[in-house]
């Protein structure tokens, strides 16, 4: 299933999505509003069960929301890429290299990405994101997939003299507007093997990043298995699994985003997270007009 959160006629909900639309399930498991609160109830069967209901909604007419609005953490791994650690000129770390990210820095597909007042270094991260669906403490590498509801785009927008300022990432990875989450979550019985699906990242078209998942430094497994060792996961958490080489940071020139460019985030098997890119002084105007 692709299953999406999304805000249609002033109400926030969840659904499925098909080539008709979005089946509004929110809206009929009353008891389970948010996606958050459906995995926590362990009730993907239930949805399921509505998969072949009529859809509420065209996708063109919803506003989507970032895939969990409202997940209680955000875990983000640092260069955990192969590719991205060559370019980066970092050692291989032994261990994954964490920080977190805010609820309330995050967007949707197809909103806006926000390049803040404070920088023009605001770069892009194509990334995959995954969804735990069951929690648990000290999870086994050799279970961690069996806590996995789905995987998801991810664009983890960095700026990028707010993210050096110190050793510790969260200035720079936390500006409203800066994270890109969508369009929607794929569940794992459709992507058995998620290693083997390709991350591309395109700016304005032009292909900038292109990595298989299996690239990675630290495997899904791996990522869960530890980060459920230092905290307990929760339905609804995310790890956000680091992106591949091509940043704009390393490029000669840099290659910054900035202001009426569209940035997409494509993984094979999961699908395309585009978001248009404005910038901060454009949104006070707007706002002021």
């Amino acid at each position: 299933m692709k299953i999406a959160s999304f805000k249609a006629a002033g109400r926030a909900g969840y659904g499925i999505v098909t080539e008709a639309g979005i089946v509004d399930a929110g809206k009929r498991l009353m008891d389970t509003p948010t996606l958050k609160a459906l995995l926590a109830a362990g009730a993907l069967d239930r949805l399921r069960k509505l998969a072949g209901e009529r859809a509420a909604y065209a996708l063109a007419d919803v506003e989507l929301l970032p895939t969990i609005p409202d997940p209680d953490k955000i875990f983000c791994i640092g260069v955990n890429y192969a590719s991205h650690l060559a370019e980066s000129g970092h050692p291989t770390p032994p261990h994954p290299m964490i920080f977190t990210r805010f609820a309330n820095s995050q967007v949707g597909a197809g909103q806006p990405m926000i390049r803040p007042l404070e920088s023009e270094r605001f770069d892009y991260e194509g990334e995959m994101a995954v969804v735990i669906g069951r929690g648990g403490r000290r999870i086994a590498r050799e279970a961690a997939l069996g806590h996995v509801a789905g995987y998801a785009c991810y664009n983890d927008g960095s700026i990028r003299d707010w993210q050096r300022h110190t050793s510790q990432f969260a200035p720079g990875k936390n500006f409203a507007g800066t994270g890109g989450f969508g369009p929607w979550m794929v569940t794992t019985d459709e992507l058995p093997d998620i290693s083997s699906q390709t991350l591309i990242t395109r700016l304005n078209g032009q292909e900038v990043q292109k990595a298989p998942i299996s690239d990675l430094v630290f495997d899904v497994p791996a990522l869960i298995a530890y980060c459920s060792t230092f905290t307990e996961l929760a339905p609804g958490d995310v790890i956000v699994t680091g992106t591949t080489g091509g940043v704009g940071a390393y490029r000669n020139p840099p290659l910054w985003m900035k202001g009426g460019d569209v940035v997409e985030v494509e993984i094979t098997g999961i699908g395309t997270l585009r978001n248009p890119v404005i910038d901060e002084t454009a949104v006070a105007a707007s706002r002021a007009a």
